[in-house]
């Protein structure tokens, strides 16, 4: 397994190797600018070290048949770690980005308590002792965490913040490895942009669960601003209600565009007396839960789908604000709420059309999130990996 320390221009034939596939030397060469022998002596030592192997020879029909080089998957592995409600998803992904094991739904109370803590890294401890892959290869762990979270410092200042120092540290000498940490949203984004098939470089992605976040890409780089806190899309004041927000505010965007507000709005219409699927389920159970209305919905439920296309149509008169301040090429909806597919999309397509400014909104595409629930666990490992490269 490789351990010795590499420098900064071995990284970038790294990152090149990610990003593009298996290349040539001269491929190589030509993006990183330099010569060929400079870089075919870079490409080699990257060979001992066992970051980079060959991949057979290119295809010419003319001349010497160049030999192809890329990443060696298995030479590290990194972890990501998501807390979604009541539960934890835990995955790993190989050098590449490939996601190679994947625990999910593991049962977990967050709660902001040290013994909350204590429990999240138990039972990090015990899912990486039961893995396929050798702890020893893994070189490094992101945890999403909601809330505003400073990945540089490592700081969380919503969650798990009773100790003078780091989470990141907290975590980092708990566990035995390199933990970082991340806003959940922002690791959507991150996920998204780099295995969401797209190729846009100016990305707003929205975290529609419970909640509701936001995570940035500018220039193909993840924006986190000078705090570490941007992206806080759901405390926008938007509404003159007095609907106290989870922040301790009112009005937020929040407060009728998340999750939250959609299971709210949907009980009090069924104790008014209207009719839906889930109105035995609310006697019966006296709640409902999020997934019960994304199954109603999509069982054409009409009481459900006339509320989440009010929430839709609310979100894209936001987004038509981000669009016109924003400008980018890419708004991509994901979260939860996000698997109701069109009968989400096509509100806030309608709401944006509305409320946005034609000349400015008509480059901008909006989608669905292409990783759909995989999102934030993906985007978790990858955080992991561009913290080793970085």
């Amino acid at each position: 397994m490789p351990r010795q320390k590499t420098n900064p221009i071995q990284w970038r034939v790294i990152l090149y190797l990610i990003n593009n596939g298996n290349s040539t030397i001269t491929e190589v060469s030509h993006e990183i600018g330099l010569s060929i022998p400079t870089t075919t002596k870079l490409i080699n030592s990257l060979c001992e070290i066992g970051y980079v192997q060959e991949y057979g020879k290119l295809d010419s029909s003319e001349g010497r048949h160049p030999i192809l080089y890329g990443v060696n998957p298995d030479s590290a592995y990194f972890v990501g770690v998501d807390m979604i409600n009541n539960s934890l998803t835990i995955g790993i992904t190989d050098f590449r980005g490939s996601l190679v094991d994947m625990r999910s739904d593991i049962p977990y109370q967050y709660d902001n308590t040290p013994a909350s803590l204590e429990k999240l890294c138990s039972i990090v401890d015990k899912t990486l002792g039961g893995s396929v892959i050798e702890r020893g290869k893994i070189r490094g762990l992101n945890v999403n965490i909601s809330g505003r979270v400073n990945s540089k410092t490592g700081y969380s200042y919503s969650m798990f913040n009773f100790s003078e120092e780091p989470l990141a540290a907290v975590l980092s000498e708990r566990l035995g490895l390199d933990v970082g940490i991340d806003n959940d949203s922002r690791a959507m984004a991150y996920g998204e942009y780099v295995q969401g098939g797209g190729k846009e470089r100016d990305v707003f992605f929205v975290n529609l669960s419970w909640g509701l976040g936001s995570g940035i890409i500018i220039d193909g780089r993840l924006y986190g601003g000078c705090s570490g806190f941007a992206g806080e899309f759901g405390h926008m004041h938007f509404f003159d209600n007095e609907q106290l927000c989870h922040c301790g505010k009112k009005g937020c965007l929040e407060t009728e565009v998340s999750g939250r507000a959609l299971r709210r709005n949907i009980i009090a219409r069924i104790e008014k007396g209207e009719s839906s699927a889930l109105s035995k389920v609310y006697r019966e159970k006296g709640d409902i839960e999020l997934m019960d209305i994304i199954h109603a919905i999509k069982g054409d439920d009409m009481l459900c789908i006339d509320a989440l296309e009010a929430l839709g149509s609310k979100l894209g008169e936001a987004l038509a604000g981000v669009i016109n301040i924003f400008n980018p090429e890419l708004i991509v909806i994901g979260g939860m709420l996000s698997l109701t597919e069109d009968n989400l999309l096509q509100p806030v397509k309608m709401g944006i059309r509305k409320y946005a400014l034609s000349m400015v909104q008509k480059d901008t595409k909006i989608r669905l999130s292409k990783l759909k629930d995989k999102a934030g666990i993906i985007g978790s490992c990858l955080l992991a990996r561009r913290r080793f490269l970085e």
